[in-house]
């Protein structure tokens, strides 16, 4: 499966991923207007932020919610808010001097051209090309030796580059392919059928398809996935029944099959379908969270063959890699946290009967197959090592890569003989590399061109100590040569969630920090996966104060060695890591100067009634789970955790209006407690990006401006007068 690259300003969730509190609500007529009015805080004036006397009670205890108004983001009332934060946002942006100069440099590092790794459909050879500072990437093609010519341009698709190309898959024999495209950011999705060849589309898209994949059979149809249409509005309403189904090429949407979901009995929160490479079967994965899944199959050579469960409970992470006729190979973390390869006949596929294929280690696996081989790819402190099987189980070899860093998945077709993957690290940019399945070799199919010389700088792996005594790496990246003061620019980022793992890449963006002197730190906190599922389990629910002391603990490791101090250090985090951001100002307030809290989830108390939430419940927990959980959540929530009479750090919130991932309320609320709580001069801001959602396809002229922003304010907030670089 071929991958659109995407250039995204946070972090996304993993995967998107009870009953509402009891609540009373009353609008108090004679609140003060809002919007366009203002209030002096400080040197700026914020927008007037009216509250309501909405009050929540869980067991019995009150909880006040007094901007519950944000939360509708079809109002006027809320645009107008918007609107009038941006104002003052961009105002206070406009005066730092050395912005566009930011923003000129930011522009011609990322001015080269970027080409994919090529992968062959049919009687073509494709690959994902942007010649610099192109919006979307675009979709080339050439047959044999001809020359290339363009095949889709998503630039195309809107005329501010704000539609993407989400998703491509081509049928069977490479002459139709199927294409999903996101407007506005949004995770709701249109699927396009068009003749490759012609390129000539072949009927009506589908609409009203979200977190969806496309798996083909043959060329007759594919399988996808999504939700019924919400009611309300589309952008924040609750989706909680994922659906599988077949659309046959030709027949209208309206008669696709319904495959799986839909059944009280059966409820599904996310459900994937993938057919094995040979279209002999139907691998069906329901889930009713982020973690653990339960696991169907169907052989399709045989007429009207029943759904055979191979699993059913959701104890596990488990999926089909590959089969060999009717052996399947299963990738799973059950009673194996690092993950293991087994095998078993499809007729009788039940956990008693597996086999052990590549056992587990002490790192965690990730494998892939391509050119007759499975690839297994293990994390070693966050850094790849990869070695080649045969379907025999025997190792064939260990891959040699150029050095510490994150090689990308070694995948492709059977027949393929030549495989690429990319390798990258903090300072090195990614380069493509052919790998030859038979004789081992790696050879260089593609240098970047990126206009940044690795060589200046320097990349350390550090481990230090938490709160509770557990060792946590840390990458650091800097210029060579810097003088350990206390007085470098730093930015700490972070996630530490849903089994996700931070592994070592290039960021143009970054380059620029570090041209500036800046230096850039990435741990790898409890909560991801680079250390396996006990690693990820010991940042969920009760224990996700781990994940924060684990990131204090790294800001106060940069400060103790002499990096930085509190008066240089910005903490950085999207999403899960904006929760992260969120908890630890307002729990540390006085460990850092700047906090740059993207797309958060903020309000842990009713995160799971909006969009596909109440899935993220296996990290988080829920409310109205029990009163200790209630409790937990309400202890760390960032928007129940503002206080007044603090000072807290510059903050810029960062967020847009079509995230229908992590709504924007979130960032909308937690702003507002800021703006009205501040006790000290520092400015709390929020930058609310229009039509964009999460990050995944915002176009390069939007990501540039936004990282044009965070690191102006970031500098100009640690008192830097003028650029040491520009």
């Amino acid at each position: 499966m071929k991958k659109v690259p995407v250039l995204a300003l946070a972090s996304v969730l993993a995967a998107c991923a009870g009953e509402s509190p009891e609540s009373k609500k009353s609008v108090n007529a004679e609140a003060e207007p809002t919007a366009v009015a203002e209030v002096a805080v400080s040197a700026l004036s914020y927008p007037a932020t009216r509250k309501d006397d909405v009050v929540d009670t869980y067991f019995g205890t009150e909880v006040a919610d007094p901007y519950r108004w944000l939360e509708d983001d079809r109002s006027a009332e809320t645009e107008s808010w918007v609107k009038a934060q941006n104002a003052v946002t961009f105002g206070y942006l406009d005066q730092i001097g050395y912005r566009e100069t930011l923003k000129q440099r930011l522009e011609q590092l990322w001015n080269y051209e970027k080409v994919g790794s090529p992968f062959k459909e049919g009687d073509y050879t494709y690959f994902y090309r942007n010649d610099g500072l192109q919006n979307q990437y675009v979709v080339w093609r050439k047959k044999g030796d001809g020359e290339a010519e363009v095949f889709l341009d998503p630039n195309t698709f809107s005329e501010d580059g704000t539609t993407s190309l989400a998703s491509l898959q081509f049928s069977k024999d490479g002459s139709i392919v199927a294409y999903s495209i996101s407007e506005g950011g949004s995770d709701w999705r249109k699927i396009i059928i068009m003749d490759a060849e012609t390129r000539q589309v072949l009927e009506e898209p589908l609409v009203d398809v979200k977190f969806s994949g496309i798996s083909w059979v043959g060329n007759e149809g594919f399988y996808y996935s999504s939700y019924d249409k919400p009611e309300g509005s589309e952008l924040s309403a609750k989706t909680d029944q994922h659906k599988l189904y077949f659309h046959k090429l030709g027949e209208p949407q309206s008669a696709d099959e319904l495959i799986f979901g839909g059944k009280a009995e059966e409820k599904r929160r996310y459900v994937s379908g993938t057919v094995t490479e040979d279209d002999r079967y139907l691998v069906i994965s329901g889930a009713t969270s982020t973690s653990g899944n339960d696991l169907y199959i169907r052989d399709l050579s045989k007429a009207d063959a029943p759904l055979v469960q191979i699993l059913d409970d959701f104890d596990s992470d488990t999926y089909v890699l590959d089969n060999q006729g009717s052996t399947l190979y299963l990738v799973t973390n059950r009673n194996a946290p690092n993950k293991k390869i087994v095998t078993v006949d499809a007729a009788a596929p039940a956990e008693e009967n597996w086999k052990d294929f590549i056992g587990e280690t002490e790192n965690v696996l990730t494998a892939s197959t391509g050119g007759g081989y499975i690839f297994a790819e293990y994390m070693v402190d966050a850094l790849s090592k990869v070695y080649q099987y045969d379907y025999s189980g025997k190792q064939v070899r260990e891959i040699a890569l150029p050095g510490p860093g994150s090689a990308s998945s070694l995948d492709g077709k059977r027949e393929d003989t030549t495989l690429y993957y990319s390798f990258t690290n903090y300072k090195t940019p990614a380069t493509i590399f052919a790998f030859d399945v038979k004789e081992g070799q790696s050879s260089v199919y593609r240098e970047s061109g990126a206009k940044f010389d690795p060589a200046g700088y320097e990349s350390k792996q550090v481990f230090y100590t938490s709160k509770d005594g557990t060792k946590v790496p840390m990458l650091i990246t800097y210029k060579k040569g810097i003088e350990l003061n206390g007085k470098n620019p730093t930015i700490l980022y972070g996630y530490g969630g849903f089994n996700v793992s931070l592994t070592p890449s290039f960021s143009i963006a970054n380059a620029v920090w570090l041209e500036q002197g800046g230096v850039y730190a990435v741990p790898n906190l409890r909560g991801g996966g680079e250390y396996g599922k006990r690693w990820h389990d010991a940042g969920t629910k009760l224990q996700k104060q781990n994940v924060f002391d684990d990131f204090i603990a790294a800001g106060e490791y940069l400060i103790e060695q002499g990096y930085t101090s509190s008066d240089y250090l910005a903490i950085r985090g999207g999403s899960n890591g904006g929760l992260l951001v969120g908890a630890v100002m307002t729990q540390r307030p006085d460990l850092v100067k700047v906090a740059l809290p993207a797309v958060g989830v903020m309000d842990m108390l009713r995160y799971h009634t909006f969009t596909a939430g109440a899935g993220w419940a296996y990290d988080y927990g829920t409310a109205e789970q029990s009163k200790e959980m209630f409790e937990y959540l309400l202890g760390y929530s960032p928007v129940h955790n503002v206080k007044a009479g603090t000072a807290y750090p510059a903050t810029m919130v960062t967020t847009a209006d079509h995230d229908d991932r992590v709504v924007p309320a979130h960032s909308f609320k937690f702003a507002a407690e800021l703006q009205a709580k501040q006790a000290g001069s520092a400015p709390t801001l929020i930058r609310i990006e229009t039509n964009a959602g999460h990050g995944a396809g915002t176009p390069v002229s939007k990501t540039i401006e936004q990282y044009a922003d965070l690191f102006s304010f970031t500098l100009y907030n640690m008192g830097v007068k003028t650029l040491p670089n520009g």
